[in-house]
This record gives C-alpha cells, structure tokens and sequence, in this order.
C-alpha cells in the first residue's frame, strides 16, 4: 500500500497555470462556442491515432470536459451519469459545464511543434521509463477548459457562483503508440461537481468524472474497457494534488497501442502496477477512484464490470458501521535472516526525480550520513526528508513537520534506548536500533491488502518518513496503523482506532463533503447547504419539525398531565419566521404555557435570519442536541423545567423532536390573551454548548384588565461537535434578537400557538448601531425574481433577474420565443420557459452540431417492408419493426413457435366448441357445427324442438340414436325425472363438467377439467341490497319532484357511496354552501359568502386519530398508482393513463429502520405487502386511513426480496437470497411451508400466474443465471431460460398479454417470452441498471440503480417514455401496480 501512496505523493511542487502547454488563438487554438451543450466540428488529423486497439482520423471536443472519437449525444444521455459511457470518451473533467455568457472558454488544436513534442515525450517517459522509453511522438492534440463554469438552474435573484475551472488534455501518438496527459494546475479546480439538471432542486451533487472509456463492446453481456479515477468529491480534489508521473497535477496514461491492450493503463512512475483487466470479477467490492481515495494495496487496483453481485443494501440504522477492520502492517524483514526471495523495488529511476520543469536530484537538500548508516544505491535516491508529505489513508496530503501528523523517527519513540538486536545489526545515531518482530507474525490479509508475505521475504524498499535506514543487511520493522505507540521491539502507528472517512462516510450527510484529519475525520456540509455535516438542509428553504410533547404540570395547585401530544413547527428559512403548534395540551395547562415562548423560540434560534458572519443554530447543533431550560415566575417564584431533545432528520428532512414540560406554572384563568414584547438574547458558544441567560415581561389581557407578569430564563444547549477540524471560527457570543412574538391558544381548536421572528447577528455596543440593510434583514420590496443590491446605509437597488423585465419591483417574464429573443434554428420549436426558454427538435428531426437547429433524420431501414427479414410465412406470422432497424417475429393466432418457424394449432384438442358440436380444425383457424338435431353457429347449439318432447330428453334421444363408440366426443345430456337438463352435466368419456342453464346452454365460466372437482350449478343466491338511507330517499324525491333534471339553482342533496349526507352541502351549482350533521341538518352558523368553502367534519365518526409522525399509511387518491420500496419507505407514484403523474407522487409508507426490497398488492383486500431485509420480515398494511403495518412473516428468515402475491388463492410466494430458498404461506402467514431449497444460489424475483397456476423466480447466479417455472404447488419445476441472460433482477408476468417479461441488469435488456419459453423477444436493449420491473397497460415501469428512479418504457416501440427522479435520491427497490380493481380471470 505504501508502494502506491509515496507514487503518489510527489515530492515537487505543485503544477503553476502558466506551467500549462501553451495555448491561445495565436497558437492557432480552434475556439469552441460559447454554450451549455457544445461541440466541435470534426477535427480531421493530420495523423490518426490508436485508440486501444482502433484507429480513428478525427477528434471531437465537448463543452462538458470530454473529448471522443464520434460526435456526442444529447448531453442528458451522458453528463450526468456514471463511467462507462456508450461512446468513445477521454475525459479530463467530465462535468455539466456552461460557458454561456463569457464564462470561459473551450480551445483545442494539433500540434507538431518540436517545444510541444520534446515536452511530452519528457513527461511519459519519465511516468512510463520501459514502455515510452523510446517513445517519440510524431504529433499531438491539445485541448484546454480555461476558466470554465458549473451549468446552474437560473433563479430569482440568484448570480452565478463565481468558482472556474481550468485544466488541460494532451494526447501525444504516432504510428503505433497513443498517450494522454492530464494537467490540473494548483488553483485551477474550484469546483468539483455538478448538479443534475433534473434534480436541480434536490441540491445533489456529482463529482467530476475523470477517465476513459471505449464505448459500447461487441458483447452486449459485458461493458467495453474503462478507467475510471475519480468517484468523490475528495478524489476530485486531490487531481492537481496528487501525481501518477511526480508532478502533482499531471497525470500520464497509455490509451493506445498496435499491440494488444486490455485496457487503459496508467502511468506507475517506474513501479508496476498491476496490469488492467478488462471486467476482471470483484472478489471484494471497491471503488473506481482507489488511486485518489488512497485506499490502494498490491492487489486492487482492478478494472470490473459494474454488476453488483450483492445487492448494495445500506445498513438499517444510520451510522451502523459496516464490519471488519482496516490494519495495515508493513514488515522490513533482514536480508540476511531471509535471502534475496523477490518482491523487492528495482533502483528508483532518475527521470522519476525530475520530472520536467522540475528540480533535479542533484538540486535537492542533502543530508549527513552517520558512519553505521550507509545507504544502499536505491536508498540514496529515496525522496528527500525535508520535502516528505504524509499520507492520512483517505487522499489527503500534509507535510509531515505540522503538529499532530509526524511520524517520529524510531530514535525518537518514547525516549528509550532500544535494545540492540542478537544478530548484532548495525546501529542507529544515537546508538539506537531496530529489532525486526520477534513473534513472527505474518502479515494481515483483508479486502484491501496485500496477502500475508512468508516469514523473511523481503518487501519492496518502502522508505519511512523521518527515518535513515539502518546500513548494511538490515532493514527496521516498521508498522503503519493510526495511533502512535511504541515498545522496545516494534514501533507501530494504529489506524485501527482512527475513524476516516472510508469507513465512516455514511455517517455524513447526502449534501456533505467528508474530510479526514490528524485524529479523525469531520463532515462539512456543501456550498448552499446549513448544518454541521452530519445533518445538511438546504439554505432558504422552508424546514419543518414534528414531534411529541409529555408533561407534568401543577397549574396553580392543580396537577395536569399528558403524554405524546403532537408537536409541529413551520419555519420559513428566508426571514426567520418560526410557527409552533402544540395539540391537545389540558386547557389549564394549555392556556399557563402562554408565556412560555423558549418552548417554540428555540427552532427561531435553530433557522436565525443570520447577519454576514454569523451562524443560525442548526449550523451548529445538526439534527441531534439536547435544549434544558429553567423558567422561574415572578412574584410566585414558581418553577419549570423544558427539555428538548432533537433525534435527528425523518427521511423526509423533517426534524424530530422529543419534549417535556415539569414543574409549577401560574395559573391564566381562561379567556386571557398573552403579549411578549420583542427581546434579544446574548447565546454564548463553548466548545460544546450555548448557554443563554435572560429575564422577560409578558402582559395579560382580558377587555380592560391587564396583569403583568415576569421570568427568568437558563438555557443551555449541548451537542456533539466534530473537533478533529480544530476550533471553528465562529464568534463567541452572538445576539438573537427576536422580533413579532405572538402567543395564542384556541381552545375549541386545542391548540397552543407560538410565532417569533428571528434574527442572529453581533452584539451590539454601540448604542446607536449602524442600520441594517434591508436586503440584509429581508423587508426589501424586491420581486421575488429580481435580487436585491444593498447601497450605502438602508438604500437598496432591485434588479430583475435574466429572463425577466421590469424595474425591480415588478418583474415579468420574457416570452423568448414570442419576441424572437433566442437561438433556435429552423424546424426547431422555440418553448418559453419562466426566465428561460428551450429549443427542441419535432419528431423525425434531431439537432445538427449547433445544436439549435434541426435537421430530418433519414428513418432506418425497416426489413418488414423491405422483405430482408426472416420471419416464418406471412401466413403464419409477422414481422414486428422495432423503429430502429431491428425486428423481431412473432406467430400469427393459430399458430405456435418462434416466430422464424411456427406451426398450426389444433384448437379442436382445447374443446372449443359446443359440445354437441363437431370440430373441425384447419391450417390457423377451426371451425365446429352442431350436430344434427341442434341449431346454432357451433359455439352455442341449442335443439331444435320436437312436438311433445321434453328438451333435454329430445337431445337425449338423438345422442343415442348416433352411433356410439368408445372415445366418441357425442355428449349424452343428463335429465331429470321430468325431462329437464340436470343442472351439472359431465361428458362421458372426456370426463370434464360444465353448468347448464334451463335450455341446456352453457354457463359461461363453469367449465372445469377431468379430475377436477365439478363445479357448483346449485342457483345463485340473490343479490342482497340494503335499504336506501335518508339522503338517498330525500334525494329521490326532490328528483321527482323537478322533473327528473334539476336547474342550476335547485338544491339536490349530496350522498356518499353508503349513502350518508355529504358533511358538505351546497345550493345547486353557486358558491353558496353550509355543513350538515348525520341527519342532514345544517349545522347552524357554517352557512358560507361566495367564494368562501366552509371547513366541515364528517357527518359519521371518523376512524381513531392516532398520533402522528407514525409508521402508517397516507391512503392514496381512487386510481391506478405505482408503488416502489426506496429504503425505510414506501413511495407512491399516480398514473394519468400510463403516464407518470411526477407533481402528485409522495411517501405512502414510512418504515424508519426497514429496507423494503419486494413489494406486491392484494387487489381483493387492498393491502400492500413488502419484505424487509432488514428486519427479516414480511410485513403488510391496508391502505384505509390510518392503518398499520402489521408483520405475517417474522422468523426462520434471512434476506428475504422478491415477493409474489396470488389474490385468487389468497396465498404469497417470496424469495430469500440468504437461505437460498423459495417459500409459500396463506395471506395471514399461515401454512408456511418450503416449496424449493435444492439448486438456487441467488434467488431474487418472483411472479405468479395465478390463472394458469404457474410460478416463475428468477435466480442471478453468476456461473449459471436463469429463470425457472413450476405448478403453484411446486411439482413440474423446470428451466425456462437460462442463455443470454446476466443478471435478471425484475420479473414480472403481464395477464393481459400472458406474456413474461424480465429486466437483465447484465446484458442491459428488457425481454419477454410466452409461459411456455417460446416466443422470446426484445423489447429494449439499452436499459441502465434495473432492479424491479412491473407491467401496466402497453408500458412496462421498472426501477433503475443508476438513475435511482423509475422509468417507463412502451411495450409496443420499446421507446423510454417517462421517467420520476425522487427527491430523495438512493436506491430503489420493488415496484408494483395498484389497480383499483382486481384484474379480470381470463384464459
């Protein structure tokens, strides 16, 4: 490990701007144009170069830090995704970056000045000293980002962020060989990621990527060759502070070659590295930027395919670390106690020392040696102990002469005098020396370290910091862990008791950057976020608070109590207006807790307006902290005591909070009204805890009494800050002043209400301070699209916003497209947008490289009309054109197979006719006619009457009058004594049942199979109707009574469907309207003016109100909805058609400490069931109002995910990966037995049949994935498919279709089949990463790991049709759809 980190870690200085190739328009540099998605012309080369293994004549170069081979695709299909992209990419920064409105510039050319080539030729050879040695590059190519920006979402108000970016892309090739350099100089990266511009309003953050990729392989199961360097913000940073050739920021890499490569290579500075895999299997999960997360050993450094094999499920409480340790210990074992055995360094090469423009050895400071420590050549060459940086294992750099980062030399541990060693090694200054380990322990293995080494093989020459190496054949024994300890045989440095952010960056905010320092690491959170890291919520954004509020009171002398009443709080972050209600507190206490405003004036401190340079208190304290307060009253000298303990943020970014009230209050007689005047409060700041000391009056009101009243306030706030950062520079004391402090408390509502104003800033000695700006303290009368300018003292200046037109105060929008303000092309649509606007292409038309303007898309062959295809006759099937070239065949009704070959049907062995029809099959078709003595098309045969016959008994007759013999189909009706069909006829040789009607017809739906039990042919009962209510009669007769019709202006009582009065009810069409009770009488004083709807409440009892936040259900709207696990929560998605209905999608289900995988819905009962691999459960709930989760399954499980529920049979199948086993119960958990636990590795989906009773699951084992079907009962197990597949994670069987269809995470393709195997078709072969897949209508909706949202895709093109990005951005699991009927029973 320490191999790679002192590659690494260079030991010159840092790459300067003006160190950067020359460039410039005078350099005969091509200007790219200005904009937020451009790219160049192709640039034809003069020489082509290799890239991997093919070559290509022209260069494309993009706004967005990349550079290709082809010209790229719309910005949306790349930018914001993760390596690999689809198409050829050389990415140097690859970002959503904008050059609009002159911020920067885009410049490339090829270059063959001798300066340039001699240059480049420097820098590979000394990061590649054997592969370049005699590389001689004929030409290159140079691109550089000068000053470039982040793309940022206009708002009102808001000005560009003034963070730029330079850095530079060199490619240097000749016949046979391509190299690239990237440059990032000291300075040049201010910004280390963008936000997705469809989660622009999440405030999510992407790091850069930084790599290259080939592009799409032959092997659609496998991803082309990729590197990729970067995976976090920190890796991000480290590019111009780290090196793979010794110039920090300068980074060589081999991408081209006529000899075979595998894959991109980096440069190792001389050292190997180990060579590039091209989708080498993960033995351990790692991550793609290990070079600059500085987590390295030997051994890891791997290039993968990046299909999981477990599902990434994160731990199910926030900040559970994950198991296992991370020692490293480095063994310099004695050559002579061991012999050379391998594994040593060759001698350092010298171009390593001076990689250009840099200092040479020779330049270096030299050092005295002692007479017992004489270097060896390659220890002579070792970097110079002065220019030395440290490595804190997570990619940050520090010299090692700052405090608290030294590793002291071994003379220098504990001050002792180490005992010589036996072997007599030569000894250090001060007549020290090293014992190497006495123990013999072997080195540690582990995920990421090297394998243990046998005892006295000799290590590669890492050289310690600090420290001269002893002389002759010894070398020390020297351990790296993270805490400084020593003894008389070892010095050692324990990292296993330093947290760093590698195993600890969960515990960091979703908006936070990690960083780790000397003893530890700390979260901070990003630019335009609040919090201290561990808790991050967006900078003037509305935050609210829910929690439960418990008390033991004496009001006066009277004791009330109360527990877990509901606390909310509503606070407006851009002017510090904080809203506090408190529910169901006991009126006397209610109405005594008046003048109580610490108890909602501590979330006015928490969201402080905050003046320049000072911090609200949640900036501060994060989500987790304890408020103690001591109220004392004057005269009465009564007591309170407040305790506020927040718990932390629900996943909906709500705070949590837990509060009680004890002791003695005064007693308010009722009906008084509470004023506070406006205060300020001086907050003094330690270390861990505010501290606040005040007194306070308060007036009591009733008519004209007034009582005043006093009291004295302690508070102090403790929480748990990060101080491996070291002190924060925040002010020691801040003033709180709080302005318009109200205090109400309704009793016929029960709630008590607290509103403060809030705003944090200095303490204020003047007495007349300076005035605030009203830009400043937000009583400017700016638009809300315009941004407030501050001018000299109290004047401001408003200005609109870009976009917008006015003069500050008003701003309107600007109809770009209507005053022909913008720069689409022709046959490009000009859509207007608030301050913005948008070009888009119309169908059958894509942008040309300006982007703007749209040119026809030639429409791809279609080989169905062209006659290429190779479908089966067109008389038995068809040819299905995909729209892209592509087809695919299915067979015509009637016919059977793949499509390419299909063969004829024999419907006639299916009983399709009547039977006493004959059937007579035919080439796709049948056709049957009654037999003789019956009429009818066939389908249904009816007798022909006979005089004085009974109709069964006529039909009878003629059957035996036919000539019968064994096997014959005729079908001998069974009458009763008086000649009348029985209502359960049997056919007497087939052996299956029907029901009959009194004319012998069939009921429809009755027939049954032989062996099966016969059907049920007693009569039907009769429906049961209840009788009509009140409203139903009433309403009735007003009906008659208008006519049938009524007018606009005539009332018509409104009934629900249980026909009770409607709580509200109104005249007719107007607005004129009142409350009723359950009897339909309005309930006096609710009688409503125009316009104005009054609030009523059910007219029947509504179900039990339970406190909330709790984990129970939102009920959803009436409709088809989708539903999909994301964690502790289950999300709820409505459908307008089959269109996704973004704007309305919510939680239906939080689930705090679960991680829902699979989901399914029982449409008879309407309850969603899920599995919870974290509580190794199956749990479910009814989606009524205020219903509950409630487990069925909740032992004998160990991951259980895919999960399947049959409405018909009322039993559900699930799939557990951890028992590898596939299990079935009834609904309410009952009759659990095992169906399967033989032959399955990696279970996952599962989806029923439950017309056809067919089971289906999924199973991703690597080796050998496959999909599986059985009989619901387990017996006729068989493979259904099991080539072509890679990871088929989502299963889902469509009975409208009756086709089954998965979603491959593996080969990227969504499928179907017919039940029987038969019939395969793609339908989509370009997905990202999908999980779940369920079907609708003519869409499929699957849930995808790399975008971590659902997607739609239309069954019939194929074509992505819609797509929901949650808010909350992490991984999605199941989905499934909710009809709001159960789906009809056909066969």
């Amino acid at each position: 490990m320490l191999l790679l980190l002192l590659l690494l870690l260079s030991p010159a200085a840092a790459l300067h701007l003006d160190e950067l190739f020359p460039y410039g328009e005078s350099r005969g540099d091509q200007l790219l144009p200005e904009g937020d998605d451009e790219s160049s012309a192709p640039l034809q080369l003069a020489h082509p170069l290799r890239f991997l293994d093919a070559q290509f004549g022209s260069l494309y170069v993009g706004t967005n830090g990349i550079i290709s081979t082809q010209d790229f695709p719309r910005e949306t299909q790349y930018v914001d995704d993760d390596f690999p992209t689809d198409f050829p990419a050389i990415a140097p920064f690859l970002a959503d970056i904008d050059t609009s409105l002159g911020r920067g510039r885009v410049l490339f050319r090829e270059d063959t000045s001798p300066e340039v080539l001699r240059r480049v030729a420097s820098y590979l050879r000394s990061g590649f000293p054997r592969s370049a040695a005699g590389f001689a590059p004929t030409h290159t190519f140079l691109a550089t980002w000068e000053r470039v920006g982040a793309y940022e979402e206009v708002t009102r108000g808001a000005q560009t962020s003034g963070e730029l970016n330079t850095f530079q892309a060199v490619l240097a090739y000749d016949g046979s060989d391509t190299f690239a350099l990237f440059l990032y100089p000291a300075g040049g990266l201010q910004f280390f990621g963008t936000r997705p511009k469809e989660s622009y309003n999440v405030q999510l953050q992407l790091p850069a990527r930084v790599g290259f990729c080939r592009g799409e392989a032959d092997d659609v199961k496998r991803e082309g060759p990729y590197f990729s360097l970067t995976s976090t913000e920190q890796s991000v940073k480290n590019l111009y502070q780290l090196s793979n050739l010794g110039t920090p920021g300068v980074w060589a890499f081999h991408i081209g070659s006529s000899s075979p490569m595998d894959n991109f290579q980096p440069a190792t500075a001389g050292r190997h590295l180990p060579t590039a895999r091209p989708w080498a299997p993960r033995e351990h999960p790692v991550s793609h930027a290990e070079a600059l997360e500085g987590h390295y050993t030997e051994d890891t450094l791997e290039y993968y395919d990046e299909n999981e094999e477990e599902v990434e499920y994160p731990p199910s409480e926030p900040g559970q670390p994950w198991d296992g340790q991370s020692r490293v210990d480095v063994s310099f074992q004695s050559r002579a106690a061991a012999g050379p055995r391998g594994g040593g360094s060759p001698p350092r090469d010298p171009a390593l020392a001076s990689p250009v423009p840099h200092p040479a050895p020779s330049d270096w400071p030299s050092y005295p040696e002692t007479e017992s420590a004489d270097l060896d050549p390659t220890a002579r060459e070792a970097v110079p102990l002065g220019d030395v940086e440290s490595w804190d294992l997570e990619g940050h750099v520090r010299p090692l002469g700052q405090a608290g980062t030294r590793i002291p030399a071994v003379s220098e541990v504990d001050g002792e005098a180490l005992a010589p060693s036996q072997e007599g090694p030569a000894p250090h200054p001060a007549g020290r020396s090293v014992q190497p380990y006495s123990d013999g322990r072997p080195m540690p293995s582990g995920p990421d370290l090297p394998a243990a080494r046998p005892q006295g093989e000799v290590l590669p020459h890492y050289w310690v910091p600090g420290h001269t190496p002893s002389g002759g054949q010894e070398r020390p024994v020297v351990g790296v862990e993270d805490e400084i300890s020593s003894n008389t045989e070892v010095f050692t440095y324990n990292s296993a008791n330093k947290e760093t952010c590698e195993r600890n960056h969960g515990r960091c905010s979703q908006h936070a950057f990690c960083t780790d320092y000397a003893t530890g690491f700390c979260c901070h959170c990003q630019s335009r976020f609040n919090g201290n890291g561990e808790h991050c919520l967006p900078e003037g954004a509305p935050h609210r608070v829910n929690g439960k509020v418990s008390g033991h009171l004496r009001v006066g002398h009277m004791p009330v109590h109360f527990a877990d009443v509901d606390l909310h709080a509503y606070i407006v972050g851009n002017d510090g207006r904080a809203y506090t209600a408190v529910s169901h507190i006991p009126q006397p206490a209610a109405q005594a807790l008046l003048p109580l405003v610490p108890i909602g004036g501590l979330y006015g401190w928490l969201f402080a307006l905050e003046k320049p340079g000072f911090k609200n208190g949640f900036s501060l304290t994060g989500a987790t902290f304890v408020h103690n307060v001591q109220v004392t009253f004057y005269p009465g000298e009564e007591k309170v005591w407040i305790t506020q303990t927040a718990e932390g943020l629900a996943p909906e970014n709500y705070l949590i909070m837990k509060t009680n009230i004890e002791g003695q209050v005064p007693f308010i007689p009722a009906n008084f009204t509470a004023h506070i005047p406006p205060y300020k409060e001086l907050y003094r700041y330690s270390d861990s805890a505010v501290t606040v000391t005040s007194s306070r009056d308060y007036f009591l009101t009733l008519g004209a009494i007034n009582q005043t009243g006093s009291y004295h306030v302690h508070q102090n706030i403790t929480f748990q800050p990060c101080r491996h950062a070291g002190p924060q520079a925040a002010p020691s004391s801040q003033r709180l002043s709080v302005d318009r402090v109200f205090a109400l408390y309704s009793e016929d509502e029960g709630v008590l209400r607290f509103a403060v104003t809030n705003q944090i800033g200095p303490v204020e000695v003047d007495p007349e301070p300076a005035p605030v700006s009203p830009c400043y303290d937000g009583s400017h009368t700016c638009d809300a699209a315009a941004r407030c300018h501050p001018g000299t003292g109290v004047d401001y200046t408003c200005a609109c916003a870009p976009g917008y037109q006015g003069d500050g105060r008003s701003c309107l929008d600007v109809n770009e497209c209507a005053t022909g303000y913008h720069h689409c092309g022709p046959n490009a649509v000009c859509i207007n947008l608030p301050g913005s606007y948008r070009c888009e292409c119309p169908s059958s038309y894509e942008f040309a490289d300006d982007q703007h303007t749209c040119i026809l898309v030639a429409p791809p062959p279609n080989p169905c009309e062209d006659g290429s295809h190779n479908c089966a006759p067109g008389g038995q099937a068809r040819c299905l054109n995909h729209g892209d070239g592509t087809f695919s065949c299915a067979c015509l009704p009637g016919y059977t197979g793949s499509g390419y070959q299909c063969s004829d049907v024999d419907e006639c062995e299916e009983n399709r006719c009547h039977p006493a029809a004959t059937c007579y099959n035919t080439p796709g078709s049948f056709s049957c006619r009654c037999q003789p003595g019956y009429q009818g098309d066939g389908f249904q045969c009816t007798l022909d009457a006979a005089p004085g016959m009974e109709a069964c008994k006529y039909q009878r007759h003629l059957a035996q009058a036919q000539h019968v013999y064994p096997g014959s189909r005729v079908h001998i009706p069974q009458c009763d004594e008086q000649g009348n069909f029985l209502p359960l006829q049997c056919h007497g040789s087939a052996g299956f049942c029907w029901c009959v009607d009194s004319n012998g017809n069939e009921v429809p739906g009755t027939h049954v199979p032989s062996g099966s039990a016969p059907p049920h042919c007693g009569p039907l009962p009769e429906p049961t109707q209840r009788p009509r209510t009140l409203c139903e009669r009433w309403k009735e007769s007003l009906l008659e009574h208008y006519g049938g019709t009524p007018r606009d202006d005539q009332f018509v009582p409104q009934c629900d469907e249980l026909g009770h009065f409607r709580p509200l009810q109104c005249h007719g069409k107007s607005d004129f309207c009142w409350c009723v009770d359950k009897d339909g009488r309005e309930v006096q004083g609710t009688r409503s003016q125009p316009g104005i709807t009054p609030a009523c409440i059910p007219t029947v009892a509504p179900p039990t109100v339970r406190p909330t936040p709790r984990p129970d259900v939102t009920p959803p709207s009436v409709g088809t909805f989708l539903l999909y696990a994301q964690g502790q929560q289950i999300g709820y998605l409505p459908l307008n058609g089959t269109r996704l209905q973004k704007d309305a999608a919510r939680t239906l289900l939080s689930l705090h400490g679960s991680i829902v995988v699979g989901i399914d819905y029982d449409c008879r009962e309407r309850m969603v069931y899920w599995t919870d691999v974290a509580g190794r459960a199956v749990s479910r709930a009814s989606l009524e109002p205020g219903a509950e989760p409630e487990t069925v399954i909740h032992s004998g499980l160990i991951s259980p995910e895919g999960l399947a529920i049959d409405h018909f049979r009322r039993t559900m199948y699930w799939t557990d990966s951890g028992l590898d086993k596939i299990e079935r119960a009834r609904l309410d958990g009952s009759e659990r037995r095992v169906l399967f636990h033989t032959d399955l590795v990696n279970p996952r989906a599962i989806a029923v049949d439950p017309i056809r009773g067919n089971l289906y699951w999924t199973d991703w084992n690597r080796d050998a994935p496959k999909i599986e079907t059985s009989s619901l009962d387990g017996e006729d197990r068989r493979i259904l498919v099991n080539n072509d597949i890679g990871l088929p994670n989502g299963l889902t069987f469509d009975t409208f279709s009756k086709l089954l269809c998965w979603a491959d995470a593996g080969t990227k393709k969504l499928e179907c089949t017919l039940p029987d195997g038969t019939g395969r078709r793609v339908i989509q072969s370009n997905l990202n990463y999908p999980f779940s897949i369920v079907s609708y209508a003519d869409h499929f909706y699957h849930t995808d790991w790399r975008r971590d949202g659902v997607i739609s895709v239309n069954k019939n093109s194929g074509q992505f049709t819609d797509e929901y990005l949650p808010e909350q951005r992490s991984h999605l699991y199941g989905i499934t759809a909710v009809h709001p009927y159960c789906p009809p029973g056909r066969k």
